[in-house]
């Protein structure tokens, strides 16, 4: 019954009326109240998961008849803040099978009793973080032999880590982090070989950091940061392959720092920032190529930037602000496709500010406080720089020339070469290259065995039918799963082309909302005539349409809730900010629309159908150049941006207007090519016209229905109603605004994307926010959670 919509408290019998009971899960409901003592009379329960609730209280203190209790999951309730409240802990030393133990975000207060350490030897997973327990680690725990995940982190225990911690060399993760632990870390942490996962940051450690940590060759994740550490980061710790995260910020690390840091060849976040290091910035740190936050701000560090980071071509933010460097900042910074954060500032920088990609950026980028810079943008209000060449350089112009030219004349034989290669290549072949490409990636099927799977293209098999061609239902033996195979229809006149468009846009898409390519044919049937088709993970939930808009003969529970639209939304919005902005190369999808929206086992929504896409590489700022002219931009009707029917060029904001569209659909149950819609009248308009005050009268009624579903009362009845009322508001007005006719007021899709996941918040977490807001906000600010687990 867990993740449900239950709402109440557990009946106080319930341990008498279920005796024989052996897994009970309730997770992630709203169900609240105290736990039932009678909870032992279910002395056969071995599962029991309340977590993601609202039970307050006491926890039972006679749990100790669940002997065959193995897993036993309370957190995230409101239990505890009564004295004693952690005493129940003693009688769960019973429970000889007990292996997952959580009682992580509640209320829980006071020390932590010392019959912790006797629980269950078989225990694998201790979770007390985000309570407020104070006192010491308890002695004994190195009893617990089998533990794997310690995390006790966002609590006040005081006193130093236990030495004896070492002992538990099954651990793979330890997390103790933003407590007032003193002392220093136990050399005998570097026993722990199997930890994958430190977390100490946020305590009062003092003294080195020990060297011993290096034996820990399986560490992924270091957390030292808000410490009092002194010394440097040991060479042993540098040398730890598969560590990618490494945070040693605030503490009072000092010197040079240790140029053996190339041993870090997986590193992806490093963070050195409010120390006392000195010297250079390392070369080798541009060894380090799977780099994509650097933090080294407040320190000492001086000289140039160097020129080996011009490797870290991944990066995504950099920060050397605060300190002593020197010389220009380098031109390389401006060729970095992912850098969205860069921080200069407070530096002894001269010369001219780059002008491209994130230097186009005022607001990611900081470069105050470095009095010698001239030039860049205007925004930066920086001088002028001089346009007097150094004379000596017009000595060097015509050497440069001859070298010029002769690099020149290198660079058209070989391509001369290559065209010609590549002439006899292609007459010997028929396969595109793009075609290849994939090959090369994925499994290329035959079409003897594309036959097979689809039982000689029986119409049994056949789930769709588009533009360009005909999607099967198959199972092939290569890949041994049900695919979903789209053959083309090459007759048509478009259709080639659009096979390469697809082809091409998701040779290197990966995301989870974007549907996956499993294989490709490109070969000739039976009858000599050229076939092609490509393979796809089936959804067996077929596309949003359907569900949108089902026929009147299936039954009514193919309606899609609310929450349930609202996480499509969502996903959808995921793809298209990642194929805009995340993509080696931006993909504008344009042809948006709910039968390109497939939803897989767990309604989980999928992008597809990428033959009208085309493919663009950022040039600079946001301006962009098409790298395809596949095929004509039609769209669907209703669905396409009106700056296409009138040529318009190709955007991202052209996905964002259908975008708008596809949103107001699936709140109002409306086709924007519905009969209703006529003489100027379209979805847009008529949203526009109902809102705010009778934004009610246009929204699918079946949505409105729920509202008489697991309600308890009135008062639940009417509060409901009112948050999904203030929801539907945000939403319509999400919908308006990505749908207006001028491209250029239209939001970006991230913008939009953490709107509804605002949108989401608010109705799932009204009691966080009932009492502090009026109406559903469009957008919800504040710090990022990233988990210390």
């Amino acid at each position: 019954m867990g993740d449900n919509n239950l709402h109440g408290t557990i009946p106080l019998d319930f341990g008498v009326n279920l005796p024989n009971i052996n897994w009970f899960s309730l997770y992630r409901n709203h169900l609240e109240g105290p736990i039932p003592y009678s909870l032992c009379n279910a002395s056969r329960i071995e599962h029991l998961a309340l977590d993601g609730n609202r039970f307050r209280g006491s926890v039972p203190m006679n749990l100790e008849k669940l002997q065959a209790l193995q897993r036993f999951n309370l957190q995230d309730n409101q239990l505890g803040g009564e004295k004693d409240d952690m005493n129940f802990i003693t009688s769960l030393t019973n429970c000889s099978n007990l292996y997952f133990l959580s009682l992580a975000i509640n209320r829980f207060s006071g020390v932590l009793p010392s019959s912790i350490a006797n629980l269950s030897s078989q225990l694998t997973h201790l979770h007390l973080g985000y309570n407020q327990i104070s006192g010491t680690i308890p002695s004994g725990i190195e009893n617990l032999a089998n533990l794997k995940y310690f995390v006790m982190g966002e609590n006040h225990f005081t006193g130093s880590i236990p030495i004896h911690l070492g002992k538990l060399q099954k651990l793979e993760v330890v997390a103790l982090f933003d407590n007032t632990l003193s002392g220093r870390i136990p050399e005998s942490i570097g026993n722990l070989t199997r930890l994958y996962r430190l977390n100490l940051g946020g305590n009062d450690l003092q003294g080195s950091i020990p060297w011993s940590l290096g034996n820990c060759q399986r560490l992924g994740g270091l957390f030292l940061s808000k410490n009092n550490f002194n010394g440097t980061i040991p060479k042993q710790v540098l040398y730890i392959p598969p560590l990618r995260m490494l945070f040693v910020g605030m503490n009072s690390l000092s010197g040079p720092f240790p140029l053996v840091v190339d041993g870090l060849k997986n590193l992806e976040i490093l963070d050195v920032s409010n120390n006392k290091f000195s010297g250079e910035i390392p070369s080798t740190l541009g060894t380090c190529t799977h780099l994509e936050f650097l933090y080294m701000k407040v320190n000492s560090f001086q000289g140039n930037i160097p020129s080996s980071l011009s490797s870290l071509k991944g990066l995504k933010e950099l920060d050397l602000s605060h300190n002593n460097l020197s010389g220009q900042i380098p031109i390389y910074l401006e060729e970095f496709l992912f850098l969205q954060y860069l921080n200069l500032s407070f530096n002894d920088l001269e010369g001219a500010v780059p002008e491209h990609r994130i230097f186009q950026n005022a607001s990611a980028l900081s470069i105050q406080g470095n009095r010698k810079l001239c030039g860049g943008i205007t925004k930066l209000g920086l001088p002028p720089c001089s346009k007097l060449a150094p004379k000596k350089h017009k000595k060097a112009l015509p050497l440069i020339g001859i070298v010029i030219s002769g690099v020149i004349a290198v660079l058209s034989l070989f391509l001369l070469s290559y065209f010609f290669a590549h002439y006899w290549l292609k007459k010997s072949s028929k396969k595109s290259p793009i075609i290849s490409s994939m090959g090369e990636r994925f499994l290329e099927v035959t079409y003897a065995e594309i036959l097979k799977a689809t039982d000689g293209f029986s119409s049994a098999n056949l789930i769709g039918v588009g533009s360009f061609g005909f999607v099967y239902k198959g199972i092939l033996d290569q890949i041994g799963l049900t695919a979903a195979i789209k053959v083309l229809k090459l007759q048509q006149h478009r259709a080639p082309k659009s096979f390469v468009a697809e082809c091409k846009a998701l040779r290197s898409i990966r995301h989870r909302n974007v549907v996956k390519i499993l294989s490709v044919c490109s070969s000739i049937d039976f009858t000599g005539n050229d076939f092609k088709a490509l393979v796809f993970e089936y959804m067996p939930n077929g596309s949003l349409d359907t569900w949108l808009h089902p026929n009147e003969e299936k039954h009514n529970s193919t309606c899609l809730n609310f929450i349930q639209r609202l996480n499509v939304a969502i996903d959808v919005a995921s793809a298209l900010d990642y194929l805009h902005h995340d993509c080696e190369a931006s993909v504008v999808h344009c042809d948006l629309k709910p039968s390109n929206v497939l939803l897989d086992e767990d309604m989980v929504a999928h992008v597809g159908d990428f033959g009208l896409a085309r493919i663009f590489s950022k040039d600079v700022g946001n301006c962009y150049q098409t790298e395809s002219s596949s095929i004509g931009i039609k769209g669907s009707i209703g669905y396409v941006a009106p700056e296409y029917g009138m040529g318009g060029e190709v955007s991202s904001y052209g996905d964002v207007y259908s975008y708008g569209i596809l949103l107001l659909e699936m709140f109002m149950g409306k086709r924007p090519t519905d009969d209703i819609f006529k003489d100027n009248l379209n979805l847009h308009q008529l949203a526009k016209m109902a809102f705010p005050e009778r934004v009610i009268e246009i929204i699918d009624q079946r949505l409105l229905l729920e509202g008489n579903v697991n309600i308890s009362s009135n008062e639940d009845y009417n509060e409901m109603r009112s948050r999904m009322h203030e929801c539907l508001l945000s939403l319509v007005r999400i919908g308006i605004s990505c749908s207006v006719e001028a491209q250029k007021e239209r939001s970006e899709m991230r913008e939009v994307m953490l709107q509804l996941q605002g949108v989401r918040d608010f109705y799932l977490g009204v009691n966080k926010y009932k009492a502090k807001e009026k109406k559903a906000p469009l957008s919800l600010e504040g710090p990022s959670y990233i988990s210390n687990y």
